[in-house]
């Protein structure tokens, strides 16, 4: 089977979860007892007949099962509506999920690029003061709330100075070289990327320590060994690639639970991502923007179990024979 067939049969059989999930998603939101046009009902100054146009154009005054269909017909069309505040949905999300996709890409770049060597040292060096260190430091990034840890780089930012405290870009970026451009984004990511890789990491090296430590005492790592392989290329060869495999198919899910993880990471920092503006939106019950943005999230899901797919095609020759 070729990769593209690979992929193309794995996005159809995609395509039931998002029908499903899109289903109980809007069910859930129009059952809420939030009202979208409650902020509009509390202003005096809105007449009856603008709350009665405003019902009609975003469709409350339909059953819910009748909203959910126009809803769909349109979403097919790439219609996504429009939001409470009569924006076209659309623009928006544009306006937000490269920022998010630029910070879900940063996050898992260095988590894998640090926890993978972290787990491996710790689990060749079992039981040294090493291993130990990693274990306390790993707890505490598991246990600390990432918007604690993230409201704390914030004091610290606008105490020192050395760090921007909000946004992606600065007000004069336009007028920037795209060299200082490049500075001037990498700048601004690093204390979000830096709350959300800390969180991530600690899990990671953790379980990576542990699935190479169970590698190394299987049987076909000792027969390695008795063969006179070196050990380097006994961990490398043999026990590394066997290990990493458990994390390649946690990848799909990390790359889509960012997007909900960094919400209030997003808020904290005021950075301009998905997350951060479906937190606004389920606070204002804003339907067409939320399930825009959660439609985002599930192929974001799926398009991260293609990728631990592939690297699992690519690592592990029993999915290739499969």
């Amino acid at each position: 089977m070729s990769i593209w067939v690979f992929i193309l049969k794995r996005i159809i059989q995609s395509l039931p979860i998002i029908v499903i999930v899109s289903i109980i998603s809007f069910f859930l939101i129009r059952l809420s007892p939030v009202d979208p046009l409650a902020e509009l009902k509390l202003n005096p100054a809105i007449s009856k007949e603008t709350l009665e146009h405003e019902t009609q154009r975003l469709g409350l005054d339909k059953p819910v099962y009748v909203q959910y269909v126009l809803w769909a017909k349109n979403f097919i069309k790439g219609d996504m509506g429009t939001s409470v505040t009569g924006e076209a949905v659309s623009s928006k999300i544009k306006e937000r999920v490269l920022n998010t996709l630029l910070l879900s890409f940063s996050v898992l770049f260095w988590t894998w690029a640090i926890g993978i060597p972290i787990g491996v040292i710790a689990a060749l060096r079992y039981r040294s003061i090493y291993d130990r260190l990693l274990t306390i430091f790993s707890s505490i990034g598991m246990a600390i709330p990432s918007f604690f840890f993230a409201i704390l780089l914030l004091i610290f930012a606008q105490k020192t100075g050395w760090f921007p405290i909000g946004g992606l870009t600065s007000a004069n970026f336009y007028n920037m070289s795209i060299f200082e451009k490049t500075i001037d984004v990498l700048h601004h990511l690093f204390l979000p990327t830096l709350v959300l890789t800390t969180i991530s990491l600690a899990g990671l090296s953790r379980q990576m320590r542990a699935n190479l430590l169970d590698v190394l005492d299987s049987d076909y790592v000792k027969f390695a060994r008795a063969k006179g392989l070196s050990n380097s290329k006994v961990i490398i060869k043999h026990a590394l690639r066997n290990a990493i495999n458990p994390l390649v198919t946690m990848l799909g899910f990390e790359f889509a639970g960012l997007l909900s993880g960094a919400a209030l990471t997003e808020y904290v920092f005021q950075y301009p991502g998905l997350g951060r503006l479906i937190l606004e939106a389920v606070l204002k019950s804003d339907i067409n923007l939320v399930m825009a943005s959660l439609m985002i999230g599930s192929f974001m899901l799926i398009l991260g179990n293609i990728m631990a797919d592939i690297l699992l095609k690519l690592t592990d020759p029993r999915v290739r024979v499969g």
